[in-house]
């Protein structure tokens, strides 16, 4: 898969996952809610450039993949879900390859995102041993 594709979808998903976590299949339709946060305004922009470029047969599977992918109550599959849909869409799409890179932040060099998602989820760029979940006892050195 091209690398470029890749950083965009690794880019673009914390933000389309928030904005489908946040509205649900009417981010598509919604309109910018000034209280919404930087990361669900940024989700639904993603999701609507990935609209404007579909069919309309595309723009109906796409309501239903955001659809189930906002009733789904396993983050880890809806992001799952949400990103490969990303991948098609960039893959079959040069020209949405080149607004979405418009539309995401360039990363700084050097820069490092770290997404956790999820009830008690944890998330760290270096970390030697982390534990989670009740009742845990972890042996002592």
């Amino acid at each position: 898969m091209d690398v470029e594709i890749v950083q965009l979808v690794g880019q673009a998903g914390p933000a389309v996952t928030a904005a489908v976590g946040a509205y649900g299949a009417a981010v598509l339709t919604r309109a910018q809610d000034a209280a919404a946060g930087a990361t669900v305004s940024l989700g639904q922009r993603i999701l609507q450039l990935v609209w404007r470029h579909r069919d309309e047969a595309g723009q109906a599977e796409l309501e239903r993949v955001l659809g189930e992918a906002a009733d789904e109550q396993d983050d880890t599959y809806s992001t799952a879900v949400l990103s490969r849909l990303l991948r098609q869409a960039l893959q079959d799409d040069p020209a949405l390859r080149e607004e979405l890179a418009a539309v995401l932040p360039a990363p700084a060099p050097g820069t490092v995102n770290v997404t956790a998602s999820g009830e008690r989820s944890i998330a760290a760029q270096h970390i030697g041993t982390a534990i989670t979940g009740d009742g845990h006892t972890a042996p002592r050195p």
